[in-house]
């Protein structure tokens, strides 16, 4: 399993997802599941993917042959004329290596599946956001629902829809993700470090920013320490519920009720 969150800003976009892959608590390793392709000037288009890993790694080699050898180049991410086809493209990508794969393998498609967060923009119009479903449909995020999350999303998920404000700055962004990131690395194993997060700033074309944050961390450190002391201060200052019909059951220094 795994663990990426696209959010879309008003200043940009913001990706960030760990790098952990397992088949088994005895096979883990750190794969790269966020990839991006710019023409400096004209575009940028980030993907991050969760599911099967043979099936995303297909996806991203194909999509990234595209891109690369002329004779290959139609359709090519550096060539769609918009972030809806873009969003098209890595679809029906996604879908064809599905069916392909199911078709020579295993017959349940599940196995093979998987989901992937698209995002970028393209010269000329503003940035977009998408989320790809294993059957090649996909939505876009809109103002009542501005980030995607892929993998295992629910442990993240209360601090993104409590803290996200659109017009917040890319380090505050960051912060939010660093917090999501943490409260799922501390409820499931099968996500963990190291982190990869990107920075795209409207009209750059290119990353503002780009860092992998490891273990030791110094920053990451300090979020999860602070974080966690801020909840017990937060759990510890709400009042106690008052039980009625029935004596006191805390227990009183001395013995009594």
């Amino acid at each position: 399993m795994t663990y990426c969150v696209g959010l879309r800003l008003n200043k940009g976009l913001v990706f960030m997802t760990d790098t952990r892959t397992n088949a088994g608590v005895d096979n883990i390793a750190k794969v790269r599941k966020m990839f991006t392709w710019h023409k400096p000037g004209d575009r940028m288009i980030t993907i991050m993917t969760a599911g099967n890993l043979a099936t995303t790694q297909s996806v991203v080699s194909t999509l990234d042959e595209r891109s690369k050898v002329p004779a290959e180049r139609n359709p090519s991410l550096l060539e769609v004329p918009t972030m809806f086809q873009a969003a098209r493209l890595v679809g029906e990508t996604l879908r064809e290596t599905i069916k392909m794969n199911s078709h020579s393998g295993q017959t349940a498609e599940a196995k093979f599946g998987a989901t992937i967060i698209v995002g970028g923009q393209i010269k000329g119009m503003p940035p977009r956001l998408f989320l790809i479903y294993p059957e090649g449909n996909f939505i876009e995020a809109t103002e009542d629902n501005p980030f995607f999350q892929i993998g295992e999303t629910k442990y993240g998920r209360p601090i993104l829809v409590r803290g996200f404000d659109p017009d917040m700055s890319f380090e505050q962004a960051v912060k939010l993700l660093m917090v999501s990131f943490d409260s799922t690395l501390k409820a499931n194993l099968s996500v963990g470090l190291p982190l990869d997060f990107q920075i795209y700033r409207t009209d750059d074309y290119a990353p503002a920013h780009e860092q992998r944050v490891e273990q030791d961390d110094p920053y990451f450190q300090t979020i999860a320490t602070e974080w966690a002391g801020a909840l017990k201060g937060a759990f510890d200052s709400l009042p106690d519920p008052e039980f009625q019909g029935g004596p006191p059951v805390t227990q009183t220094p001395g013995g009594g009720r």
